[in-house]
């Protein structure tokens, strides 16, 4: 077996045994926190270290009681729900803006200024206000990840269109293409492995955002439901809550990943 392959199998083990001895420590130090094997049985249902018989959270992930009272599943789908609508916003905003930006200093100058500024301004910090412009939940989530995920899909694609070689722009010139033949036939195929970077980019800061977002503003998603489970007191939903956050956030990240891979001309080459 390759040697390689090896490692990029036993060293995460090798960690993740790590994390649960301190996990475990943690546990012997904090009073009532969590262990791993009572999480464990929480997460997929049995006995308890204190005898208690327990369901377990991912044992029937797909119930549905009522609108309010869903599995884990539900709660998941509609953050993924709303996660791809404002990153679907953000794409069909911020893709056009920057090959604006890349393409013309005067865009540049104009915008540059206020992509800094609003860049790193926290999701937390325009809830209040989106939510008292929105007055719905699902809207205000959406509109929250759209400005806060925007802006590496701004940047990245800007950035594209500036590594585009002048010697493509010069034969562009040379052949008269017009803007349009010029943004699809030149810019973009050299742009595009930026803006799926950005894009990348953008969906792992909106799966961020749509925690907060949704522990602030309620209703039905898994940022609601780890606050809920804190307010029950349940610790362990909430350290099942933060794994299973970590889990799909992965798995979003390593198919954008392999996306952007695909449409990079020059992994292709």
């Amino acid at each position: 077996m390759n040697k390689e392959l090896v490692k990029k199998i036993v060293f995460p083990f090798i960690v993740l045994f790590l994390i649960i001895q301190f996990w475990s420590g943690l546990a012997t130090v904090v009073e009532d926190f969590p262990t791993p094997s009572d999480t464990a049985v929480y997460a997929f249902g049995g006995v308890t270290a204190d005898g208690d018989e327990i369901e377990g959270v991912l044992s029937d992930p797909f119930y549905i009681e009522n609108q309010d009272d869903m599995g884990v599943f539900w709660q998941i789908l509609e953050s993924l729900k709303r996660v791809f609508g404002g990153f679907a916003l953000a794409i069909i905003v911020g893709i056009p803006i920057g090959l604006l930006v890349g393409m013309s200093k005067n865009v540049q100058y104009a915008l540059d200024p206020f992509i800094q500024i609003f860049k790193p301004v926290s999701p937390l910090a325009w809830l209040p206000l989106l939510l008292f412009i929105f007055q719905d939940i699902n809207a205000t989530a959406i509109s929250t990840i759209f400005i806060t995920s925007i802006w590496p899909i701004i940047i990245n694609t800007a950035l594209g269109v500036k590594n585009v070689s002048e010697d493509y722009l010069n034969v562009a010139k040379v052949l008269r293409f017009t803007s349009m033949e010029k943004v699809f036939k030149i810019i973009l195929p050299v742009a595009v492995p930026y803006i799926f970077t950005g894009m990348r980019l953008s969906l792992g800061i909106a799966w961020l955002v749509i925690v907060a977002a949704e522990m602030l503003t309620g209703g039905i998603g898994i940022g609601f439901w780890i606050w809920d489970e804190y307010n029950n007191l349940a610790y362990h939903n909430i350290i099942i809550g933060i794994i299973l956050v970590g889990l799909v956030g992965f798995i979003l990240d390593v198919i954008m990943g392999v996306v952007a891979d695909y449409f990079d001309y020059r992994k292709r080459m």
